[in-house]
Formats: structure tokens, C-alpha cells, sequence
């Protein structure tokens, strides 16, 4: 395994802030806060539930890259400006998660840019998962 490898999502924020989007520590990963911007295009969307999909894509993509997958998932914390906001995500993060129900926190605070409207961050533990046994898991 691993001992510790940085995986990048190719936002210019990694670089100006100085963090990695995820952390690979040997089987751990650790998935930086995620916010709903697609990195690619460099946009965001005003709707709450297509930030949180874009969330879980950008959450996927970077578990995939350490070996991972959101099946391994163990901890996630859900931050949002408005709690309010946090309700109509429900059926986005339900697909994502399904039967894997990881220790779970939501807390409202203030995110960096106005235009955020979540933000998720998780911590994974990739033994056994789908994606190391070869398997993959299609979203």
C-alpha cells in the first residue's frame, strides 16, 4: 500500500491555498471539503442538490484515483450555510451512500465563496473496497 500520497483534482484553489484534494495514507483517505464546482469548467450551479451531485462526483473521481470507492466511505461531515438547504440534498446523498450509512455530521457555518451552497468532506478506509478488488461501482 501507499504511505502517503497527494491526489489532485486540478483546481487552481489546490494550489493557492495550498492543500490536496484528497490524502492517501496508507489504506485511509482523506477527502478534502468538496464543493460543487465543476473543476473542469470552473462553474459552479445556483441549485443546492446539483451541488451536492457535483459533490459526489468530484468526492468520486478523487476515491477512485487512491483506489477507492464511496463504498469505503466511513465518516462524512455536510457543511452548509443555510440548514434549511440541507433537506432537498436527502435523495442525492442517499443514492450516493446506500447501504453504506457512514458516520455522518451536518453543520451550518459560513463556506468561502457566496456561491457555495455545500460542502462535503469524507474519510475512507479503502480495504476491501469494490474498486481494489477490481470490481468498480457505476453511479
Amino acid at each position: 500500500m501507499d504511505k502517503r500520497r497527494l491526489i489532485s483534482s486540478g483546481s487552481t484553489f489546490e494550489k493557492e491555498i495550498g492543500y490536496s484534494r484528497a490524502v492517501v495514507d496508507d489504506d485511509w483517505v482523506h477527502v478534502s471539503g468538496t464543493t460543487g464546482f465543476d473543476y473542469g469548467a470552473m462553474t459552479i450551479a445556483d441549485d443546492v442538490v446539483e451541488q451536492a451531485e457535483q459533490c459526489w462526483r468530484n468526492i468520486d473521481a478523487a476515491l477512485r484515483e487512491a483506489g477507492a470507492s464511496v463504498d469505503d466511505v466511513v465518516r462524512v461531515r455536510y457543511l452548509l450555510p443555510d440548514a434549511a438547504d440541507f433537506e432537498p440534498c436527502w435523495p442525492v446523498l442517499r443514492r450516493w451512500l446506500g447501504d453504506v450509512r457512514p458516520a455522518a455530521t451536518m453543520q451550518v457555518c459560513g463556506l468561502s465563496d457566496p456561491r457555495m451552497r455545500i460542502e462535503i468532506e469524507v474519510t475512507a478506509r479503502r480495504t476491501g473496497s469494490r474498486v481494489a478488488q477490481g470490481l468498480g461501482w457505476p453511479r
